[in-house]
């Protein structure tokens, strides 16, 4: 081992003696650099090798290129690059590939790579990893891009993108990636033939071939993969790639045309074809406000003219998806002309009510047509809909306190058999928020006497939530409805009836503290009470009720036996906790 130690520092001297003849090092530094190396050169030689060894050997050489970058930036001394920071890499590309064979740290190796400029060593890099990982389609189409972007070698990405489908034949990703790399390819040949022309050099018997710079081979891998890969959604997706590049419209023509002829079955292509209406040119400009919503109503009926076109042969959930989409997105649109924001209002109330009458309306679109209802004053039309989605969603909690919300808001008398009917339909594990809601808006609109009843029910669920949820409510109303001497009843006929949250604990402990007088011997019931349940795990409920015991009202010589208890009952990592929260609170830091 010594020996090849001995080899590999003997190897840096001729870099090192560079570093210091040329006055970037000091003879100081130069030594302490060997001293430093050899250590790290020894710990990889150890029997047990770590991970961590080699990346502290990577990280200390990196930062030696950094510290030579600044110090030739310092004293403008820029040569011998060849002697000093190319030995350096040429090593740390070593370690890496010493690394890599155990720990494949390869995406470290690329990221070096790529900061300094080994291109060469960067495609050997991608080379290895693809060799171990080629069931990877991610590493293939990053090996691609670099090829292209960072060497500039169109015709190696384009082997690797091929290489890639051998393995992935039916990859959207890397079929969308190469589609976009011939494109670029293409829009840089361009780009380079216009230079030229503008330059008027004489370029000999190199020709641009017109054919691929009209994207020529991007439609040949469109071709290939929507011959492999079906579906409206993929074609879109190369669709919206093609459509970044100005020089495509034959290309994206000949995709359109595909999506119409081959998905009409598809929402996907109706949803596309209408929206393309509002993108259609305008004959002239249009000057005043009027005149452009004018224009963009005219744009908006043509979409929902391709709309109906395709429920005529497409009558679906997703269609009607699409459709009210589109109504929600134009009404949601800020307009200062009056008669268009009313003609999108209305347009959107239609078509939430024919998707309704076909039972096609999806459960989240309701919410929206209850928030346009309810903005539009029609109560009686509210309360329709919003009793319709519970007989469209009956076991959905979501449409049941949406419903609810609204009957509420419209103070309908018919709110409370509404709260009955969610309970029973919906799964009483789900029912939670359907309880919170009942309770709040009981507490507002219903008498004392139907509230503490509603309470009893409640009281009786056998969903945990929903009991805890309840206990913690019940003993808040009784406070705010009764003062403490109803909290306190109430918190005594609940003390048993498990199971708690903390949270009914610490609330009536604030009760007691709250009080002109607060009494401890009360306080320490309360605690002792919320301790029986929670005394294993929290932590700060002990911490808690020693504080309370060094207040003025406690008696501090309890606080041994409470910090003895604490350690007998706290389980795990509470017992680290606590013993540093008592420490910081017996030396005054909290």
């Amino acid at each position: 081992m010594a020996e090849i130690v001995q080899q590999r520092i003997e190897n840096r001297i001729p870099e090192l003696e560079q570093l210091e003849r040329v006055g970037l090092f000091s003879k100081k530094e130069v030594k302490s650099m060997l001293k430093r190396a050899t250590a790290l050169e020894y710990k990889l030689h150890r029997l047990i090798i770590t991970k961590v060894d080699f990346i502290a050997y990577i990280q200390y050489e990196i930062n030696v290129l950094e510290l030579i970058k600044k110090r030739r930036s310092r004293i403008g001394y820029q040569f011998k690059r060849e002697e000093i920071e190319y030995s350096i890499i040429s090593r740390i590309n070593s370690i890496f590939r010493r690394a890599t064979t155990k720990w494949k740290l390869w995406l470290s190796h690329i990221a070096f790579c790529k900061k300094w400029n080994t291109k060469v060593q960067l495609s050997k890099v991608f080379s290895s990893m693809l060799a171990i990982h080629p069931e990877k389609p991610a590493l293939w189409i990053m090996a691609a891009k670099s090829e292209l972007e960072d060497r500039n070698l169109s015709e190696s990405a384009r082997q690797l993108f091929l290489r890639a489908l051998r393995f992935h034949p039916e990859s959207k990703k890397v079929y969308q990636e190469y589609f976009r790399m011939e494109l670029l390819h293409a829009e840089k040949l361009r780009k380079q033939q216009k230079e030229l022309e503008q330059a008027e050099m004489d370029v000999g018997e190199y020709e641009f071939s017109p054919e691929i710079m009209s994207g020529k081979l991007a439609e040949l891998v469109y071709r290939d993969a929507t011959g492999k890969i079906q579906g409206a959604d993929f074609i879109l997706s190369l669709l919206t790639i093609a459509a970044i590049f100005d020089f495509t419209k034959e290309l994206q023509d000949t995709i359109i045309q595909d999506l119409q002829s081959k998905y009409t079955d598809d929402s996907l292509t109706w949803d596309f074809m209408a929206k393309r209406e509002l993108e259609a040119t305008v004959g002239e400009e249009l000057q005043t406000a009027k005149g452009r919503a004018s224009d963009i109503a005219r744009r908006e009926e043509r979409c929902c003219q391709v709309y109906e076109e395709g429920l005529k042969s497409l009558n679906t959930e997703a269609m009607w998806a699409c459709y009210v989409s589109f109504c929600l997105e134009r009404f949601k649109r800020k307009t200062n002309v009056q008669e268009l924001k009313e003609k999108r209002q209305e347009r959107l109330l239609a078509v939430l009510q024919r998707a309704h009458d076909s039972s096609l309306l999806k459960e989240d679109f309701y919410k929206n047509w209850l928030q346009v209802l309810l903005s539009s004053g029609d109560s009686e039309q509210t309360a329709a809909v919003a009793m319709a989605a519970t007989q469209r969603y009956r076991q959905s909690v979501d449409v049941w306190c949406l419903a609810l919300q609204t009957m509420v808001h419209l103070g309908s008398g018919a709110t409370g058999k509404l709260f009955q009917d969610a309970l029973k339909h919906v799964n009483p594990k789900l029912s939670l928020p359907l309880w919170q809601l009942q309770v709040e808006w009981s507490m507002t609109s219903q008498s004392p006497e139907e509230t503490e009843a509603l309470f009893q029910r409640g009281l009786l669920s056998v969903v945990p939530a929903v009991s805890m949820e309840i206990k913690e409510k019940y003993l808040d109303w009784s406070y705010r409805a009764g003062g403490y001497k109803k909290a306190r009843k109430t918190f005594t006929s609940l003390h048993e009836s498990r199971p708690f949250s903390k949270a009914f604990f610490t609330r009536m402990i604030q009760m007691e503290k709250n009080q002109e007088t607060p009494k401890m011997s009360n306080l320490r019931d309360f605690y002792e009470r919320a301790l029986r349940e929670f005394g294993s795990t929290d932590d700060d409920l002990w911490l808690e009720y020693i504080r309370e015991e060094l207040g003025p009202s406690g008696q501090p010589e309890n606080c041994g036996m409470i910090h003895w208890r604490a350690m007998k009952m706290l389980e795990g990592e509470s017992v680290e906790r606590f013993l540093a929260q008592y420490t910081l609170l017996q030396t005054g830091h909290i």
